[in-house]
């Protein structure tokens, strides 16, 4: 509705959104016809049409508001740079945050590759391996990820406070995470020994980093960030976290398991190509 508002009419938008979702649904419901293992459902056309109807109609309404950007466009505004460049690092960030809701990951980590290329994981090792492997995967890509953050950042932006509601918000998607898909007692799975002392470790070293010039952030984030996806992928599977798993009934959920997984996976080799993209935009203009 709000890309077509510019060039139609409110009510005129409105109706194509309406009548666009509509006919995406009813196509994709009709393609589920020559697939054996769906059903097709007139039900699920109508969910669809209400849904698509709904947000028509709520853009239609806050239309101004919507426009206007409202308080996240003002905070961005006097946090971020201008221009693709933190936009691009705003977005690397939300799939930073989306991929915490893979429950099966561990700890910020991301880059495991395992799955796709071998589908089995390593011999077992003792517990206290296990632990220093974790924690050593947590702090490095926490600190990545704040120096990340950083790099597109306002001068004289409150850096500290923006690092701890970054941090603050990914452990509450993790929780989250562990809150749908498992029971109540295993909510603060993800917490373990090794986790603790990873947050702890990392929340010090970022701290460190945000003292660093902005080459330096760079540098360091990219060394990190390969670091420990190679560490994950080399980290022996964790008995005592598999046996956790075991009561997650994945269900509908399996999809979108899929989903995050492959966000988690494919993420570090994004970030390291935007970190790339931003240290020869700085050899390229010196003064940015």
């Amino acid at each position: 509705m709000l890309a077509f508002v510019g060039r139609l009419s409110r009510g005129a938008a409105v109706a194509l959104a309406i009548t666009s979702g509509a006919l995406l649904s009813l196509l994709l419901e009709s393609v589920q016809s020559f697939l054996p293992a769906r059903i097709p459902s007139n039900v699920d056309v109508l969910a669809n049409l209400a849904g698509a109807a709904s947000g028509a109609i709520v853009a239609a309404v806050f239309l101004r508001w919507l426009l206007s950007g409202g308080p996240l466009r003002r905070l961005r505004a006097q946090a971020m740079t201008p221009g693709a460049a933190a936009d691009l690092g705003l977005a690397l960030l939300g799939l930073w945050l989306f991929a915490q809701l893979n429950p099966v990951a561990l700890l910020f980590g991301s880059g495991d590759l395992r799955d796709v290329f071998t589908g089995a994981a390593g011999q077992p090792h003792k517990a206290e391996l296990f632990v220093s492997i974790e924690a050593a995967i947590t702090a490095m890509n926490l600190a990545a990820v704040v120096a990340l953050a950083s790099a597109g950042a306002r001068a004289g932006a409150p850096l500290r406070l923006l690092v701890v509601l970054l941090v603050a918000l990914a452990l509450v998607v993790k929780t989250f995470a562990f809150a749908v898909v498992m029971r109540a007692e295993n909510v603060f799975a993800w917490l373990t020994p090794g986790a603790q002392l990873g947050l702890a470790g990392g929340i010090a070293l970022a701290m460190v980093a945000l003292w660093l010039p902005r080459t330096a952030r760079l540098a360091l984030a990219a060394m990190l960030l390969m670091a420990a996806t190679v560490l994950v992928n080399l980290a022996p599977p964790n008995p005592y976290f598999a046996a956790t798993l075991k009561v997650w009934e994945q269900g509908h959920f399996l999809n979108f398991n899929g989903l995050t997984r492959l966000v988690s996976a494919a993420w570090p080799f994004a970030a390291l190509g935007y970190l790339v993209y931003l240290a020869s935009a700085r050899l390229r203009d010196p003064l940015r």
